[in-house]
């Protein structure tokens, strides 16, 4: 299960589960990066 992704911009996100981190992400993408939106699969490819 992946659980953590580090955006480029140095944010780093942990999520207690695949979905929380998802839902953490796709926050910090549409308040700090409007203009990127990333699917689930893609957000869960580039997590660890």
């Amino acid at each position: 299960m992946k659980t953590r992704l580090t955006c480029p911009c140095g944010e780093m996100m942990k999520g207690a589960d695949e979905d929380e981190l998802v839902t953490l992400v796709q926050k910090h993408l549409a308040e700090n990066h409007p203009d990127h939106d990333y699917s689930r699969d893609e957000i869960l490819f580039m997590a660890y």
